[in-house]
């Protein structure tokens, strides 16, 4: 490894995480260790969630896929789009396939952060100060419009989303897990918005950007969404135990070396990059790799490759980055960034590297003649 990828790996393991282990959060339920599902109930569990998505949102079939990737992750998710395109419903009905504990809050400017924490409350009779729990309390909380709260009341969600736990007048309270934010937010050109501060963009895993359906999706949904709401006929297919086991199973996906380097180079990059006046954090780096590994796992995969870190570089580091104002006036996004970098990158050597596990993988043996596939 040369002193660039060295010099990043100790920056990521100055944030408190190992990044040659990939060190993760345990995934536990009602204080214990949750066993990972194995892979023939995985791959049905996953194959419910989206069916019953897709039930509901027509033609967004891949941003289904990456709501579930963050979910089993252990990830947050901001969907961001102009109003009316579905990012709600999508963020409700990912809610509503899992039998679990849900809440959802609606961000206005006069919203408090106790409102999301919680407060504690003086009890006359007991004469105790007692801990009311605020809308964040639960395994999946949705948050409308996240970016028409006040700085304020946005910062509320920092602890809660990094560490899932949630500090009020000095006492600290775990939160359930498995624990996801799906946010949505409107464009900060629009009226009445706030943009999100870079440390609460940091937080979120992945975004989205929704985008309108095709023709005939629109069509579809003309003709099935009228009489009744499609969320009326969404039921729950996987409970949080089955949740927990799933995370369970994608901890357990194979990094190679090889893939490590290859994460590390693509942040390197992104910090030195003169279209950029902000690369990628650490952390953004340890949400990608995992990211990719559940992305692996989706694909009926127990080890990772450079092409599923390639699949979510975008949606994981482009709201991350920041553009160099002359980069931006000539017309450069986040997006277009972060493929330039990705085509960039050697990737055919780390390719060979990665599937050289065949000893003891089977299946890497035929990855390793396909190729990096390059889906931008």
């Amino acid at each position: 490894m040369d002193s660039h990828r060295r010099t990043a790996v100790n920056e990521i393991d100055s944030a408190g995480r190992t990044f040659a282990g990939v060190a993760e959060p345990v995934t536990q339920l009602n204080g214990h260790k949750a066993q990972a599902m194995d892979a023939a109930a995985f791959h049905s569990a996953t194959r419910r969630i989206l069916d019953e998505i897709n039930t509901v949102i027509d033609g967004k079939s891949e941003a289904a896929k990456l709501a579930l990737t963050v979910l089993l992750a252990q990830g947050h998710l901001l969907l961001e789009d102009v109003p009316g395109v579905g990012k709600t419903l999508l963020a409700k009905t990912l809610a509503r396939t899992i039998d679990c504990t849900v809440s959802r809050i609606q961000f206005t400017p006069d919203l408090l952060p106790s409102d999301v924490t919680g407060v504690s409350i003086y009890n006359q009779s007991s004469r105790l100060f007692e801990f009311r729990p605020g809308a964040v309390f639960a395994n999946i909380v949705i948050g409308d419009e996240i970016n028409r709260a006040s700085a304020k009341t946005q910062s509320a969600l920092l602890e809660c989303m990094e560490e899932h736990q949630v500090t009020v007048d000095g006492d600290s309270y775990k939160l359930d897990e498995p624990f996801m934010v799906v946010a949505t937010q409107n464009p900060i050109e629009m009226e009445g918005t706030y943009p999100l501060p870079e440390a609460q963009r940091d937080r979120f895993m992945a975004r989205i950007s929704m985008g309108y359906p095709d023709e005939d999706s629109e069509i579809e949904m003309l003709e099935t969404h009228q009489a009744t709401s499609p969320l009326a006929k969404v039921s729950a297919v996987v409970t949080a135990a089955d949740v927990a086991a799933m995370i369970a199973a994608v901890q357990q996906v194979y990094v190679s070396q090889a893939v490590k380097e290859y994460t590390v180079s693509l942040g390197r990059a992104t910090r030195e990059s003169p279209l950029l006046r902000l690369g990628a954090s650490p952390r953004s780096l340890l949400q990608l790799l995992r990211a990719a590994k559940a992305t692996a796992a989706l694909d009926g995969r127990d080890f990772v490759l450079p092409d599923d870190v390639v699949n979510v570089a975008e949606s994981v580091l482009a709201h991350r980055i920041i553009l160099d104002r002359k980069a931006a006036s000539a017309g450069e996004t986040p997006h277009s960034v972060i493929r330039g970098i990705l085509n960039r990158l050697p990737v055919s050597q780390n390719l060979a590297d990665a599937a050289d596990r065949s000893a003891t993988k089977p299946a890497a043996k035929q990855a390793s003649g396909t190729g990096l596939r390059r889906n931008h």
